[in-house]
């Protein structure tokens, strides 16, 4: 019982410390939620503008997972800011059917649609995206 005891100061100790280095961090205290998605494009990039004028490029990736005769896909639509410039001409040049690693922060909204029923979706913006390999009839299409 004595190590018990001899033990709840140290613990004590050991929470002060931690919460007081927490007070010394350089970055803000937040949560977030990161995503890692390796899937193929569902189709060809687009960009919309909002009605501010900025420019969204939009996308949505594909993975599928399961037994061939039982295989299931999730669709995720991933949204990019982008500025003007050959980043954004690159994705945008990308054919349906391109394996992409996307690593992205994620969201989820509710939102009820015109008949009174509820939804949820999970939205996603790109922070980098990375070109695995392009489908192999790309070159038949151009």
């Amino acid at each position: 019982m004595s190590a018990l005891t001899s033990m709840r100061p140290t613990l004590g100790l050991a929470r002060t410390a931690a919460q007081a280095s927490r007070n010394f961090s350089s970055s803000a205290s937040r949560s977030v939620a990161r995503m890692i998605i390796t899937g193929r494009l569902a189709n060809e990039p687009e960009l919309q503008s909002t009605a501010s004028g900025q420019d969204i490029l939009k996308y949505t990736i594909g993975t599928s997972f399961g037994p061939k005769d039982n295989r299931q896909t999730s669709w995720f639509r991933v949204a990019s800011f982008l500025p003007e410039g050959n980043q954004r001409d690159y994705i945008m040049s990308l054919p349906k059917g391109t394996l992409v690693y996307l690593e992205g922060d994620a969201s989820m909204r509710s939102y009820e649609d015109a008949d009174g029923k509820r939804h949820s979706s999970l939205n996603i913006v790109q922070r980098s995206l990375e070109v695995l390999s392009r489908p192999a009839n790309t070159s038949e299409e151009q």
